[in-house]
């Protein structure tokens, strides 16, 4: 009984890890039922971004519980757009490219804070490992650090 009070009540999502240097592997991360930022169900990101070096991941095949590691973590994909259309700014299109050869173009839906709404300022948030991409329905979520460069698709100004 007293087990289940210390219980935090979560719920899966299904995703893709891709795992330095395991590769892909597929199954769901646990998700809190109330988010620490704001009302409703924690973001994958949030889940991604959270402190602590472990990430506990469901895997489908061979079905086993894990613990993995965040800073091996290169991107995590699943379907669906994952942004409220009412809080996001502007859209910020960009490539990236990868450590492990990958390419993504698509776009960041974030809302920023008005004097740092560049895409510069969201790569360089100091308490985020990892970004949030839109890549046509898709969701994608790539660890920082893998990163080599990023191509800004539409340079406003100089400045970005």
């Amino acid at each position: 009984m007293e087990s289940e009070l210390l219980k935090v009540p979560k719920v899966p999502r299904a995703v893709t890890f891709w795992v330095h240097p395991e590769g892909r592997v597929v199954g769901s991360i646990f998700l809190r039922k109330q988010s620490v930022h704001h009302a409703g169900l924690e973001t994958p990101l949030e889940a991604l971004n959270h402190p602590e070096p472990f990430i506990v991941f469901q895997r489908e095949n061979p079905e086993q519980l894990r613990f993995y590691n965040r800073k091996s973590v290169i991107r995590v994909e699943y379907e669906g757009r994952d942004y409220d259309v009412a809080t996001a700014i502007k859209p910020l299109s960009c490539q990236l490219a990868l450590m492990d050869g990958s390419c993504f173009s698509g776009t960041i839906h974030e809302p920023l804070h008005p004097n740092r709404a560049r895409l510069l300022d969201y790569l360089n948030k100091q308490d985020d490992q990892f970004i949030k991409l839109h890549v046509d329905n898709n969701t994608v979520l790539i660890n920082k650090n893998y990163i080599i460069h990023v191509f800004v698709d539409e340079l406003i100004d100089n400045d970005q």
